[in-house]
C-alpha cells in the first residue's frame, strides 16, 4: 500500500504526463540564496551575536539565534505576513539553505518555535536595544563603500492599522483608523536608518530627538556634514534649535498663517491678460520672526497659479540654507521619496502588519521587518547591476526571489537547480561578482 501512496500520478488523457510531490526537494524561493551571500559579506552573524543575548537552556538551543533570526528576516524579505507560512517554508530547501548546515536535512523552526522567538526572546530589553543596534551596524558596513562628505535624513510618520484591542493602539484623527503610529528615519539612499514604534493617539513628531540626534551624532563623528528634511509636523523651534547647535542644515515645510500670507500678497496676483497653459510660479525669501521663537529664521515662499484653478497654492518652507529660493524648494521637495520608501516597506516586507497583542512583541516585529526592508534595499543598490537598480522590492520578490528550482543532493555536496527567467546564469553572475567586490567587514 505504501509503494503505490508514493508512485507518481498518471494521466488519461495524455499517457506520457506524470505527477509526483517531492515538496522536500522544491524551493520556491531562491533568489534569497543572493541575499544570503550578501549578508555573509556584511557580517551579518557576527553582528547577532555581538548584539543578541540567547538565555535558553539544553534541548530548547536546537536551533541557533542566528538561524532563528535569518528564517524571520528572510521570510519577510520574501513577502510572508507575520508567521502564517512557517509550517511550510520550514520544510522548503531555501529556508534550510540559508541557514547554519546542521538543520540542512533537518528543516527548520516551525511557528511555536518562531512565534516564541520573536514574542519572548526578542522582546526582553536587552535584545530589542541590541536588534536595533544591529539594524543600524549592518547599515554602517555598507556607509562604508560612500566616498559623499554629506548625508541628507528625512523623517516621516505612517499609519499601521490594528484590528482588535492591541495594547497602545488608539484613534488617529488624521489617518482616521485606530492604528499605531510608528516614526521612520531615512537616509537619501533609502536605507531606514532607525524606526520607532509608538501609540496611535500621538503627535506626529513625538520622540523625534530619539531618533534624529544620536544619528546626527553618529554622522558628524564620521566628519560627515547633514542636512535634514521634514514635512510641517516637525516645525517646531525644539527642532530648529537643535539642529542649529549642531550645524544641521534644513528645510522644514511650516504651517500657513496671516503673517506669511501677508509676506507674500503682492505675488499672489495672476498677470494681465490670457493665462498660459503652463503654471506661473513665483517664489519670495524673507526673515519671519513666530512669538515662539527666539529669533528671527529664512522663510521661502513658493506660489503656484494652475490654469483653470482660482486660487493659487501656496507653501512655506523655513530653512537655514543660503540656496537660492527655487533650489530650497527642489531640496525640500525630495523628500517625497521618503514617503515612497514607506510604502515599499509596507508593500513588500509588511512592517505594518503588527498583529500581536503586547505592545513589545510589535516593537520586535517592526525591528525584524526593518531589517528585511534594509536587506533589500542593500541587495538593489549595492548588486543590481545599473539597468535594473530602479525595481522596486515588491519587483525585486516577484522577479528575483520567487525563482523557483530544485534541490539535489550528492554523498559530498549538493546542487541548486535554478529555473531560468527573470534571474538568468548571466544576470545571477553578475550580482555574485558584484557581491564579492565588496570589501570584507574589519575585525
Amino acid at each position: 500500500m505504501g509503494e503505490k501512496q508514493n508512485r507518481p500520478f498518471q494521466f488519461s488523457f495524455n499517457a506520457s504526463l506524470k505527477v509526483d510531490f517531492q515538496g522536500s526537494r522544491v524551493i520556491s524561493d531562491g533568489g534569497l540564496i543572493l541575499v544570503r551571500e550578501l549578508d555573509e559579506r556584511l557580517g551579518l552573524e557576527k553582528l547577532i551575536e555581538e548584539h543578541l543575548r540567547d538565555s535558553r537552556q539544553g534541548l530548547n538551543k536546537q536551533f541557533m539565534l542566528t538561524d532563528l533570526l535569518r528564517q524571520s528576516v528572510y521570510s519577510r524579505l520574501a513577502g510572508y505576513e507575520d508567521l502564517n507560512d512557517a509550517e511550510r517554508l520550514a520544510a522548503d530547501p531555501t529556508f534550510r539553505l540559508i541557514s547554519s548546515q546542521r538543520i540542512w536535512d533537518r528543516g527548520a523552526a516551525l511557528t511555536s518555535t518562531l512565534h516564541w522567538f520573536e514574542t519572548e526572546l526578542l522582546t526582553r530589553e536587552e535584545n530589542l536595544i541590541g536588534l536595533m543596534a544591529l539594524n543600524r551596524e549592518t547599515l554602517g558596513q555598507a556607509e562604508s563603500l560612500d566616498g559623499s562628505d554629506r548625508v541628507v535624513l528625512d523623517m516621516d510618520s505612517s499609519e499601521s492599522p490594528v484590528h482588535g484591542e492591541q495594547e497602545g493602539s488608539a484613534y488617529n484623527g488624521h489617518f482616521e483608523s485606530v492604528c499605531y503610529h510608528p516614526l521612520f528615519l531615512f537616509n537619501s539612499h533609502g536605507d531606514c536608518l532607525a524606526a520607532k514604534l509608538r501609540p496611535g493617539n500621538v503627535h506626529s513628531a513625538e520622540g523625534w530627538d530619539e531618533l534624529l540626534l544620536p544619528e546626527i551624532e553618529r554622522q558628524r563623528v564620521e566628519g560627515k556634514d547633514v542636512a535634514f528634511r521634514a514635512d510641517a509636523a516637525f516645525a517646531k523651534p525644539e527642532v530648529y534649535e537643535a539642529l542649529e547647535e549642531r550645524g544641521v542644515e534644513y528645510a522644514i515645510r511650516i504651517p500657513a498663517n496671516e503673517s506669511l500670507e501677508w509676506e507674500v500678497a503682492e505675488i499672489l496676483f495672476r498677470p494681465p491678460g490670457r493665462p498660459s497653459r503652463k503654471p506661473l510660479v513665483r517664489y519670495k525669501s524673507f526673515a519671519y520672526q513666530a512669538g515662539s521663537w527666539t529669533k528671527p529664521r529664512r522663510i521661502v515662499a513658493k506660489v503656484e497659479h494652475h490654469p483653470g484653478v482660482l486660487f493659487p497654492r501656496v507653501g512655506f518652507i523655513v530653512t537655514n540654507l543660503s540656496l537660492p529660493s527655487r533650489a530650497v524648494v527642489r531640496f525640500y521637495n525630495k523628500r517625497g521619496t521618503a514617503e515612497q520608501w514607506i510604502k515599499e516597506g509596507k508593500q513588500a516586507t509588511h512592517w505594518t502588519r503588527l498583529s500581536c497583542h503586547r505592545f513589545r512583541a510589535n516593537e520586535a516585529r517592526l525591528q525584524l521587518s526593518l531589517l528585511a526592508y534594509n536587506l533589500g534595499n542593500l541587495w538593489r543598490r549595492l548588486v543590481l547591476p545599473k539597468r535594473i537598480d530602479g525595481w522596486s522590492l515588491t519587483s525585486l520578490q516577484q522577479r528575483l526571489v520567487k525563482t523557483g528550482g530544485r534541490l539535489v543532493k550528492h554523498a559530498r555536496y549538493y546542487w541548486l537547480l535554478l529555473a531560468e527567467g527573470h534571474l538568468h546564469r548571466r544576470l545571477f553572475g553578475q550580482m555574485l561578482r558584484r557581491i564579492y567586490a565588496l570589501p570584507v567587514p574589519s575585525g
